[in-house]
């Protein structure tokens, strides 16, 4: 074989090899990937049922029972996410983050029963722009300017 030829087959494994691993890489990723879906979208039916989801929106006032119950240990909570209108009962067994509250923004990853209820796994709590953690004072608006 010719040094020219057996280079050319290196060059052309390398690139095999490399487009395996990007194909590998892509699949992995595609796998993992979670959509970020509205009840809105969810009710006109954009959503598959039993995928894993991802779904934000406020959480309606009134609307959070924790369960009571000794064999749950008050781990288990329902709550309500709506965007408007539309609205999606959401069950969680869990610890919910410490900015969860009704009235507020919250993502609720899992996946949709039969009955139309999201059973979450994971719960997020949005905060907005002027978030600062407790115990942390923002500073005023302004002593910002006197710096």
């Amino acid at each position: 074989m010719k040094p020219r030829h057996r280079r050319l087959a290196l060059v052309a494994a390398g690139l095999l090899l490399a487009s395996a691993g990007v194909t590998l890489a892509l699949g992995a990723f595609r796998s993992n990937l979670v959509f970020f879906v509205t009840p809105a979208q969810i009710a006109a039916g954009q959503a598959e049922r039993g995928a894993l989801l991802r779904v934000g929106g406020l959480v309606q006032p009134g609307s959070v029972e924790r369960d009571a119950s000794a064999q749950a240990r008050g781990l288990k909570v329902r709550f309500v996410l709506a965007d408007g209108p539309h609205t999606l009962p959401v069950v969680f067994e869990g610890v919910l983050p410490d900015l969860f509250s009704a009235g507020r923004g919250a993502i609720a990853q899992g996946r949709i029963d039969a009955s139309g209820t999201l059973v979450a796994t994971e719960v997020l709590a949005k905060h907005d722009e002027n978030y600062t953690p407790p115990g942390v004072h923002a500073p005023d608006a302004g002593q910002a300017g006197a710096r």
